[in-house]
């Protein structure tokens, strides 16, 4: 990435975006606080956060026409003011103002807020805005928004098309109003157009400043959009002229490791499976194959559903990577997810004479040294771990790929300091929350992606239902059931603060709870996050060998275990879950012969807790999920994108610049202009890939300035 030249004069994008917004007039230390609880912290943040709704209240009605129950706004002079106590013992104080517009007289009250008396000047015009109430005589507004007027100034807060904001304790609607109307007066109008005008002429966009104008205090709503629509293109076409140019300065780079001949090891693996790949295996491995055998170093997400096959897919890579002389790292997020990759590789790589180690924080002193000696002197041919992976002391013989599972997981810095161990390894990263590939195309818009969209044959959906929890004594009298029918079931405690003391004790109560209540009799063991590595393998252990009938568990298990004989997953509070993770842990059964069951305990006291869990009860389809977890909570918290301490800004790409910092685009709404800006973004890194033509130059600073980083030079982008 090329940094500015210290001799170009920053934009006033860059300028506003060093502005703290604390020294903004009206603002100060203490708002600038609470303006940081809602992610402003610059002048910039405040203008580009956009309103959450409008409200157009600039039709007036007369007084005479107001009907109870009405939201309305009405124009008028003020005739009387009182400010009194209704009753002398208590402390409530009334501002009570009559308003006449010459067809009728509004009462309009205001409680406990006797400074309002000295804003309402006898004779003075006022607009007001709130619900009419027509009680004991009078035509009464209960607290409205109220402007007086003034003449030749605008108004804000009623009589107009008026901003609604996401807002704080703290910080109401006509402060945050008027800040920005005062952003806008002092910076918005002079802000430096940058996007070029071929492009705001081929997608009719308006101009910088009338945008962010018009996208706060529109004249129309045709107008907000159309400001809106130029927003979140300029928005959409910097992270993709981010992520194309990081991509094609990879791709620029030459493999520091080319592979020997693998033989037939491939082969014979794929021979030696109990099961046919899927064609989407075959697909997805063909092209991960051939990255290993380009010029250039691979980049690839590989996502897919759970259950689609991605450890084969993973392992097959591997062996490509082993078989032609180097070493392959698979890290994975938690202990328990890398001890079951470790199992897993241990019995498909064991018979081909392939040496698969494990490298986690909980082995002992001895083990561990032991471990890390194989893995620098090359006698450990794949190893799998944790981030104990990426500590100082741990060195490859020659890293050839590197494998990171549940990568949203990870912190961009974790993932580089991997393949820091190598020198250029080829990078595969892997994900089992699928996302539509329209999306995956540009939230990975730097890496090449691979989705697995076909399940192995014969598996049967997992039988999902919700339940009330007035319905717990039957639901576990069926997990009682499925036990005596031989087989086993997970109970998932309820999500609770993120604490994993509290988490495990949470566990352990429940688990104590169902032995001596509706699971009594049967053998009901405990997993969580706090046990030791030994006691947690011995739990493992043993509920794979079936020595355990119902194991009550944390999140730990949502992903890594896989025991075909569990066919019941019970989730208690499972409102309180994300979307996806739901889906995850549902994934921990089905893995088997057996019909599985999912089954859901909550009340939910949301539209959106119910909505998840009907998502879940009509379909098994992770992608279709995604697409509704997407709706309900966005793509940033869904794939983990917002920003984690510790993360290296070298790295920063989607950690800092990604999803979870897009201040106006909405990826659903959005798409059509999501993929007008990748398109527009490549076509300019083609022609100009430094962005240094002279109508470019500005479009380079706005990059630096929003992202902190300037297009690749002298590369050539497909």
């Amino acid at each position: 990435m090329r940094r500015r030249p210290a001799g170009d004069e920053p934009t006033a994008e860059a300028a506003r975006d060093a502005s703290p917004i604390q020294y903004m007039k009206g603002v100060g230390p203490a708002r600038a606080r609470l303006l940081a609880r809602l992610g402003v912290r610059t002048i910039t943040d405040l203008l580009y956060r956009l309103p959450r709704r409008l409200e157009d209240r600039s039709h007036l009605r007369r007084i005479v026409d107001l009907l109870h129950g009405s939201v309305d706004t009405v124009r008028g002079t003020i005739a009387r003011v009182e400010k009194f106590r209704p009753r002398r013992r208590h402390g409530l104080v009334l501002v009570k103002a009559a308003v006449t517009d010459g067809s009728g007289v509004l009462h309009a009250v205001w409680f406990n807020q006797p400074y309002i008396a000295q804003q309402l000047p006898l004779g003075a015009e006022v607009i007001l805005h709130g619900r009419v109430q027509r009680q004991a005589g009078e035509i009464q507004m209960a607290a409205p928004e109220f402007e007086v007027l003034e003449a030749g100034e605008e108004t804000l807060h009623v009589g107009r098309i008026v901003p609604v904001y996401g807002s704080t304790e703290g910080l109401s609607q006509r402060v945050l109003r008027t800040l920005v109307a005062r952003a806008l007066d002092e910076y918005g109008a002079t802000a430096a157009e940058w996007l070029p005008e071929t492009l705001r002429r081929r997608h009719g966009l308006p101009d910088l400043s009338d945008a962010l104008r018009q996208a706060h205090f529109p004249d129309t709503l045709a107008a907000h959009e159309a400001a809106r629509a130029r927003l979140v293109y300029e928005e959409l076409l910097l992270f993709q002229l981010l992520l194309l140019g990081r991509k094609a300065a990879r791709e620029a780079e030459t493999r520091a490791i080319r592979y020997g001949d693998a033989g037939d090891l491939v082969a014979r693996f794929h021979a030696g499976l109990p099961y046919a790949l899927t064609g989407a295996q075959r697909r997805v491995i063909a092209e991960i194959l051939r990255d290993l055998e380009s010029p250039a170093p691979m980049n690839r997400l590989l996502q897919g559903d759970v259950g689609s096959g991605k450890t084969v897919v993973a392992a097959t890579a591997l062996l490509r990577c082993v078989g032609g002389g180097a070493q392959g790292a698979l890290m994975a997020p938690t202990e328990i997810l890398a001890g079951q990759h470790y199992l897993t590789l241990r019995a498909l790589l064991d018979p081909l004479g392939v040496g698969v180690v494990l490298l986690i924080g909980g082995l002992s002193r001895s083990a561990r040294q032991e471990t890390i000696e194989r893995v620098r002197d090359g006698r450990a041919d794949v190893v799998v771990g944790t981030h104990a992976l990426i500590e100082e002391d741990v060195a490859f013989h020659r890293l050839g790929l590197v494998v990171v599972d549940e990568q949203h997981r990870f912190g961009v810095a974790q993932r580089a300091a991997l393949r820091r161990k190598g020198e250029r390894p080829d990078v595969l990263v892997m994900t089992a929350t699928p996302i539509p590939r329209t999306l995956a195309l540009t939230l990975y818009g730097d890496l090449d992606v691979s989705t697995l969209d076909e399940l192995p044959p014969g598996r049967a959906p997992v039988r999902t239902y919700a339940r009330p929890c007035s319905r717990r004594p039957q639901v576990y009298a069926f997990v009682r059931e499925q036990v005596e029918a031989g087989r086993q079931a997970y109970v998932v405690c309820p999500l609770i603060e993120e604490s994993d003391k509290l988490q495990a004790e949470a566990a352990t109560e429940l688990a104590g709870r169902l032995r001596d209540g509706p699971l009594r009799g049967l053998r009901v063991e405990v997993l969580h996050g706090r046990m030791k590595v030994e006691e947690r393998d011995r739990t493992m252990h043993a509920l794979r060998a079936g020595a355990i009938d119902a194991l009550v568990a944390t999140t730990v298990i949502e992903v890594g275990i896989d025991v075909p004989n569990a066919t019941v997953m019970v989730i208690e509070d499972a409102d309180r879950f994300g979307l996806s993770q739901l889906h995850q842990l549902r994934g921990r059964v089905g893995r088997g012969a057996h019909q599985s069951y999912c089954i859901l305990i909550a009340d939910p006291a949301t539209e959106q807790g119910r909505a998840r869990l009907q998502a879940l009860v009509e379909t098994s389809d992770g992608f279709r999920i995604a697409e509704r977890d997407i709706e309900l909570r966005g793509v940033g918290e869904l794939i983990g994108l917002s920003p984690r301490a510790g993360d290296d800004r070298e790295h920063a790409g989607l950690r800092q610049h990604g999803l979870g910092d897009l201040r106006v685009a909405d990826l659903i709404r959005d798409q059509a202009w999501l993929h007008r800006a990748r398109q527009d973004a490549a076509a300019l890194l083609r022609v100009d890939p430094g962005l240094r033509r002279p109508e470019h130059r500005r479009l380079g600073r706005a990059l630096a300035a929003r992202f902190g980083a300037a297009p690749v030079e002298n590369v050539e982008v497909g």
